[in-house]
């Protein structure tokens, strides 16, 4: 690898690895490990949904997916709280359920919304209103951003290939492409994959609102 795309690399890199805090789909000894720094009200974020899900079907246990939040509030003014809602899910073993709720309906995210998505998966949503009217999540939320900024998030969506900022076209191909890449050794995947979905824009065509990381 030339030496300026080295130390492009080394600056790019994932400042906190995957952990036992995060929320993952996928094994912890999957071969290849996504990290998506994302924002519920970001329209970009929804699109990223279908691509992320086609690479989980033809990569299967061979990926690790884990989401991060990244609220985009001068933007996005429900951001802050759809991804407090999330975690207040996750606190009821529910997070990645209430995670696909808030995108299909991103057009609906006001805390009487996220109260009822969380009341038809099942949870209590007494509960939930507590914790999202005493903001008891904000801090892991705010934990994600302050991570992604150090990190070198730029925008959203932003992914990481196994630690390593991706700058590539967000699309199904283009990312098996990277996969394939830095692991020649992987199960060879469908050629079809991804022939339905058309990429998203990169993440520097939606620049974040906030300040950059000092690192």
């Amino acid at each position: 690898m030339p030496s300026d795309q080295r130390s492009q690399r080394e600056v790019a890199r994932l400042k906190t690895p995957v952990n036992e805090r995060d929320h993952v789909q996928g094994s912890a000894s999957a071969q290849v490990t996504l990290v998506e720094y994302g924002d519920y009200e970001c329209p970009y974020c929804r699109a990223a949904v279908p691509i992320v899900q086609e690479l989980q079907r033809v990569l299967g246990n061979q990926l690790r997916y884990a989401f991060r939040h990244l609220p985009l509030t001068k933007v996005h003014p429900h951001a802050q709280h759809a991804a407090e809602a999330a975690e207040a899910a996750g606190a009821q073993g529910k997070f990645f359920e209430m995670h696909a709720s808030l995108f299909e309906h991103q057009d609906a995210l006001a805390d009487a919304d996220l109260v009822r998505y969380g009341s038809e998966l099942g949870l209590d949503p007494g509960r939930l209103q507590r914790e999202l009217d005493g903001h008891v999540h904000a801090g892991r939320v705010r934990d994600d951003l302050r991570d992604g900024l150090a990190s070198g998030v730029r925008g959203t969506p932003t992914f990481y290939l196994d630690e390593f900022r991706y700058d590539g076209l967000v699309g199904v191909r283009q990312l098996l492409a990277a996969i394939r890449g830095s692991h020649p050794d992987l199960a060879a995947a469908s050629e079809e994959a991804g022939t339905g979905q058309r990429p998203i824009p990169r993440v520097v065509k939606q620049r974040s609102p906030l300040p950059p990381s000092r690192r």
